[in-house]
């Protein structure tokens, strides 16, 4: 069943987190966070709504860090006891596979995605340099399917602004996808 995410809470500080990628190096958010911004984004192999999109996530990803000084992370919360192909293994896979420019972390116990108050995958907090919150809202219009390739980039061009101005649109609408799959 597909799940909406609430809208913006705007300034809505970034959580601190420690977490580990699939190859057991630790990350803090810290080392993680760029100049004019932070992307944080959860995401998981297994969704559609993720596959959709995941190359176009990874393009985005790379031209904010690039050009923009956003830094960003991708964390998958998912309990790999349901969902086996969201395991740490099959996250380095995909990594590898899409090109990820960003670190790819495992949140075990669920208390970072918790923290943050993430629904869904794909999930994106988008953070001004002061670490405040300024973009909830989807990649762009596709949804289970990738949608036009001319599709406006609503995140990427949320988050230029987030880089230049420290404040995100106040339109913003809402990302879709497959719920976190929560231990219980």
């Amino acid at each position: 069943m597909a799940v909406s995410t609430p809208v913006c809470d705007f300034d809505a500080p970034i959580v601190d987190f420690v977490l580990p990628d699939p190859d057991g190096q630790f990350y803090r958010l810290d080392d993680l966070r760029g100049p004019n911004g932070t992307l944080v984004m959860f995401i998981c192999n297994h969704c559609p709504y993720v596959q959709a999109v995941i190359d176009r996530i990874t393009r985005d990803a790379a031209e904010l860090r690039r050009d923009h000084g956003v830094g960003v992370v991708a964390i998958s919360a998912n309990d790999v006891a349901t969902y086996p192909q969201d395991a740490p293994e099959f996250m380095k896979a995909e990594a590898t596979k899409h090109g990820f420019d960003f670190p790819y972390l495992y949140d075990a116990s669920q208390d970072v995605a918790r923290a943050y108050g993430a629904e869904c995958t794909p999930d994106f907090f988008g953070y001004n340099a002061a670490g405040k919150l300024q973009y909830r809202g989807r990649l762009d219009a596709s949804g289970r399917q990738a949608g036009p390739g001319n599709a406006r980039r609503e995140l990427f061009e949320a988050m230029v602004q987030i880089a230049q101005t420290g404040l995100g649109p106040r339109d913003q609408v809402a990302s879709m996808g497959c719920s976190i799959k929560w231990k219980d």
